[in-house]
């Protein structure tokens, strides 16, 4: 299975990141393939509203020619794209955000253009945040079931870890064993 890590915290090696590791660890260790993208070092404009690419078939087609173009070819290339996300005020990181808003060009629902170029992936989210569980994820956690239902795309769920002690939280054994498990979880 090629699975895509879309890594949308701004902080490269803060909580999710380290969250991140045993996860891919495991999927490796499945025999997955990896890819680990980052979002904060990428260039991604946000999405302008146009509907421009609603009248592009067969391809992406949006008029911002940015780094969206790379992100669109890992979710091409992936079976199953894992969000991994710190939850600020109930909602996603804004490098992840700029890629939701610019998912439009994957659906092609709203011109002349017809089809998607994803319907049929596996979708899964990995958070961190700083309130309890379900107060800190559900509002991004119903967003993106959301775009699930709407995007033909399978959504298999959520694992997340509450910062208590900054990076430590996210070496724990129950953390570390956590992320493994949802692993194994979502390859089935």
């Amino acid at each position: 299975m090629n699975v895509l890590i879309l890594m949308g915290s701004p902080r490269l090696q803060g909580n999710t990141a380290e969250l991140c590791k045993p996860l891919m660890e495991e999927f490796r260790t499945q025999g997955a393939s990896v890819y680990y993208m980052t979002l904060a070092d990428k260039k991604i404009a946000p999405c302008v509203g146009c509907y421009a690419c609603q009248e592009v078939a067969g391809e992406y087609g949006c008029v911002c020619k940015d780094d969206m173009y790379a992100v669109v070819e890992g979710i091409q290339w992936a079976d199953l794209i894992v969000f991994a996300t710190p939850i600020y005020a109930w909602y996603c990181a804004t490098p992840m955000k700029k890629v939701l808003d610019r998912h439009y060009g994957l659906n092609k629902y709203y011109g002349s253009a017809e089809g998607s170029l994803w319907a049929g992936k596996k979708v899964a989210i990995l958070a961190t945040h700083g309130y309890d569980g379900a107060y800190a994820t559900d509002p991004f956690e119903m967003g993106m079931q959301r775009l699930c239902k709407h995007s033909n795309l399978e959504y298999l769920g959520l694992y997340s870890v509450q910062d208590e002690d900054n990076l430590a939280s996210f070496r724990t054994e129950a953390a570390v064993e956590g992320a493994k498990e949802f692993a194994r979880k979502l390859l089935k």
